[in-house]
């Protein structure tokens, strides 16, 4: 077996490569922290609600019973929708144009919006709301 590490030449080719994996591996994490915090700050700003505070809010009303809800442990739930890519859907439940103040109305509402929704009112307030439309534009 040939001493890589021995050869001056191969040796500064491969501390060369490292640098550049190293390089691009930092840029793409920087990127994917950068679109996140954009993610974040977007939809905080959009739903003047704080996502921080919703996995506690999840939690409390039982949305990961029904609900697969992405970055919330536990939230695996197969009775409604999965909670990801909101930003992508087009609709809220089928039947509400996907916008902040749909998705709080939705929240607070769901029997006002669609009687025969199997979500439930669950006496959510509308901040709480607000909080939980923050974290799923966010995710």
């Amino acid at each position: 077996m040939p001493d890589v590490l021995g050869n001056p030449s191969l040796r500064k080719v491969l501390l060369v490569g490292a640098g550049i994996l190293a390089g691009v591996a930092t840029f793409v994490v920087a990127d994917v922290l950068h679109d996140n915090h954009t993610k974040a700050t977007t939809a905080m700003a959009l739903t003047t609600g704080d996502a921080a505070r919703a996995p506690a809010i999840f939690r409390r009303y039982g949305c990961s019973g029904c609900h697969a809800i992405p970055g919330i442990p536990g939230a695996d739930g197969v009775v409604g929708a999965p909670l990801s890519d909101f930003t992508r859907r087009v609709y809220i439940a089928g039947v509400l144009k996907n916008n902040s103040d749909n998705l709080v109305t939705w929240i607070v509402s769901p029997q006002q919006v669609s009687p025969q929704s199997a979500m439930p009112d669950t006496g959510i307030s509308p901040q709480e709301a607000k909080d939980l439309a923050a974290y799923l534009y966010a995710h």
